[in-house]
């Protein structure tokens, strides 16, 4: 049972109406942690923002996703595993790459690296050492690319800790067990 309730969308008025039907637009559909967000509107707008945003960045819609399974991975949020699983299966990952992201690795060495960094990000709460940061480097990535990694771990750090807070219902396929 959830512990904050989410708001039906057709109870919803004013601002939060607006950004609850641009999300049922958008996805054809309104999850219910965006529906548990809209008790706070400054929430789900400074969610929906920052995803927007992290969107339009120089990470791929799969890594963004492989690093987002990583993190929930790390933090234990059946939600967000289970949103991104499906969503990760949307943008074109196979069952081995949702799997192996879970794991925070991949077979492809750049992407392999910024999962390993992103992992390394929550292990050490982002007290990470000079040696996580050249590895990222050594894969030919620059301090843009470092800098988003970061972010999209915060961003992930946000929705799991909401998710397991607020006991979301799991409203998407759930991830099998690893």
């Amino acid at each position: 049972m959830p512990r904050i309730t989410p708001l039906d969308p057709q109870n919803a008025t004013g601002h939060v109406k607006e950004l609850l039907d641009g999300v049922g637009r958008k996805l054809g559909m309104v999850p219910n942690m965006m529906r548990t967000m809209a008790q706070a509107p400054a929430v789900l707008e400074g969610y929906l923002q920052f995803s927007g945003a992290l969107a339009r960045g120089q990470l791929s819609a799969k890594v963004r996703e492989q690093i987002s399974l990583a993190v929930a991975q790390a933090n234990s949020c059946d939600y967000c595993l289970a949103a991104h699983s499906a969503i990760g299966k949307m943008v074109g990952l196979t069952v081995d790459q949702l799997r192996d992201s879970r794991h925070g690795e991949a077979v492809d060495p750049g992407t392999d690296a910024l999962l390993r960094f992103a992992h390394r990000v929550v292990e050490t709460r982002g007290h990470v050492n000079e040696a996580d940061v050249q590895a990222v480097r050594d894969a030919g990535f620059g301090d843009g690319v470092i800098a988003e990694v970061v972010a999209g771990v915060a961003h992930d750090i946000l929705t799991n800790y909401f998710n397991i807070v607020a006991a979301t219902e799991v409203d998407f396929p759930h991830a099998p067990a690893l």
